[in-house]
Parts: C-alpha cells; sequence; structure tokens
C-alpha cells in the first residue's frame, strides 16, 4: 500500500473497552490508513516498540480510564527518547477540556472527545499524517 500512512492504534492501560477503538480502525482501514491495531491493555513502551518496529507516521490513543495524562506523556516521552518525535500522537477518549489543552501543548497533536464522527477523524488522519516511509 505505497504511499499510505501508516498508523497505530492502540488502547494503553488496564481499559478494556475497545469496540470505539476498533471502529476508528476501520474507519481509518477504509479511508486508505494503513492500520496496525495492537489490542488491548498495552503499555507505552509496548506501543512505542510497535510504532519504531512499523514504520509508523503516527500513533493514535483511545484512553477511557482517566490515565490519559499519564499514558500520553510516557508516550511522547518514549518517542523522544527514541529520537522519533516525528511520529505524531493523536488520540480520543474522556479527556476533560482543560486536559486537552495540556496535552496539546505537551505535543499531542489532536484530541477527539466521544461523538467525534469518525469521518471526522478519517479526514484529520487523511490531512496531518504524511507517510514518510513513502517513496
Amino acid at each position: 500500500m505505497a504511499g499510505a500512512a501508516r498508523v497505530v492504534v492502540a488502547k494503553p492501560g488496564l481499559d478494556g473497552h475497545d469496540r470505539g477503538v476498533k471502529i476508528v480502525a476501520r474507519v481509518l482501514r477504509d479511508a486508505g490508513v494503513e492500520v496496525i491495531y495492537t489490542g488491548l491493555r498495552q503499555s507505552p513502551e509496548m506501543i512505542v516498540a510497535a510504532a519504531l518496529q512499523e514504520d509508523a507516521d503516527a500513533i493514535g490513543l483511545s484512553v477511557l480510564s482517566g490515565a490519559h495524562m499519564t499514558m500520553f506523556t510516557r508516550v511522547l516521552e518514549l518517542l523522544k527518547e527514541n529520537d522519533a518525535q516525528d511520529i505524531r500522537v493523536f488520540g480520543g477518549g474522556i479527556i476533560p477540556d482543560e486536559d486537552i489543552a495540556e496535552l496539546e501543548r505537551l505535543g499531542v497533536a489532536k484530541i477527539f472527545t466521544p461523538g467525534a464522527p469518525t469521518a471526522e477523524i478519517a479526514e484529520w488522519v487523511k490531512e496531518n499524517v504524511r507517510p514518510a516511509h513513502a517513496a
């Protein structure tokens, strides 16, 4: 799939609710994005390792557990430690507005809140995630 953005989609932490993230993964795939879904209960270390191994252009996190500040921050730290800040981080979940502003200040590219249209998510990814691996 040359020229398609490659996105690792993950559910970090102990949250076991994955229906929404699976829907987003399918919508992205149907929009022409190459999606690697890592599954439930992933640590930030596992997520970043998968993104590096898969030569991902972005990481999409779904956090419903309330641990969004910890999870997003740790993923960003690990990307920096691996000199991989070119991998964009975005996500969604139940995240208060004041935390969204702080996450964006830390370097999260975009946060989608519950009820965001899936077409909006796919459009944002297509417009904002550029495939680095494409020739």
